[in-house]
């Protein structure tokens, strides 16, 4: 199977659809499967980027826009699905696509990994009304006190992150060390089937180019008023930590840019962590040149 990664905005649907037309011609028959933490949520999917109607009719997609927006969902859950729907596909001789930009969920998609436990009934409610009352730097000064280390590694207004770090130290979880948010084994090469990981990467100034024009695009087709019938739907918390969500809210398309320019940043950290990734600087290429570059590359 064949796992593309790269960062938001980079072009891994365009390269997706076009390894796709190439498989097909061989006799194959691909399938993507989505490994991303927001576009598993109907009612999102111009924020979140889901491939439109007229490329799933190219490329079939799966999981995507299967949660309710009030609803939450976990990596745990996703790791169930997106495992039954890889092993259903190589069943069936399908070739899985496993496609996308949410680190973890592409390592969970991939591997068997030790997850870290779910929140108690009513924690998170509890610590997103502390959040609330008391902001984000000042529940990140609790969290300094306890793991120090860890809150260096964590943004003073990343309040996703917080929160979950001051769950999982309430439950003995949380251990002040150098690793990430989940054990090491989520950086093994290790995974479930033969898996052919590739990343994606484009100039900076290519990539922010691209992202801004991704937001107005998102803009001019509906997504502020999408997240607000999201928001009179009762969004979960989980589904309200899509990038621009909260910023949409208040029609703020400049912070946006900013914020998804800062996360395609952290994805290429996630990137530079994967072991035997094979990376291919896409810079100026279109989709057609970069799939004949990939298919043709020693697997």
């Amino acid at each position: 199977m064949l796992a593309l990664f790269g960062p938001t905005g980079v072009g891994k649907t365009d390269v997706a659809l076009a390894l796709a037309d190439r498989m097909r011609s061989r006799g194959e028959r691909p399938v993507a499967v989505a490994a991303d933490a927001l576009q598993v949520y109907a009612g999102l999917e111009i924020l979140t980027g889901v491939a439109d109607a007229r490329q799933q009719a190219r490329l079939e997609h799966r999981l995507v826009s299967f949660v309710p927006v009030s609803e939450r969902f976990s990596v745990a859950e996703y790791a169930a699905r997106a495992h039954a729907e890889i092993d259903g596909l190589l069943a069936e001789g399908a070739t899985p696509i496993v496609v996308g930009g949410t680190g973890l969920y592409l390592r969970a998609a991939l591997a068997q990994l030790e997850l870290r436990p779910p929140p108690p009934a009513g924690a998170r409610e509890r610590w997103q009304a502390e959040m609330d009352e008391r902001g984000p730097s000042a529940l990140h000064a609790q969290l300094a006190l306890a793991v120090p280390g860890r809150a260096a590694r964590i943004d003073r207004n990343d309040r996703h992150r917080i929160i979950r770090s001051l769950e999982l130290l309430e439950q003995g979880a949380l251990q002040d060390d150098a690793g990430g948010d989940e054990p090491n084994r989520l950086w093994t090469s290790d995974t479930r089937h033969p898996t052919r990981l590739v990343g994606l990467v484009r100039d900076r100034d290519e990539l922010y180019a691209r992202i801004d024009r991704r937001v107005d695009a998102m803009i001019a087709a509906g997504a502020i008023e999408q997240v607000r019938r999201a928001d009179a739907a009762g969004a979960s918390p989980t589904a309200r930590v899509a990038l621009g969500f909260e910023d949409l809210l208040g029609g703020d398309v400049e912070a946006t840019k900013r914020h998804t320019r800062r996360y395609a940043r952290r994805q290429l950290t996630w990137m530079r962590k994967l072991p035997d990734v094979e990376l291919h600087d896409i810079t100026g290429e279109d989709p057609e040149r970069v799939a004949a570059l990939i298919d043709s590359a020693p697997g």
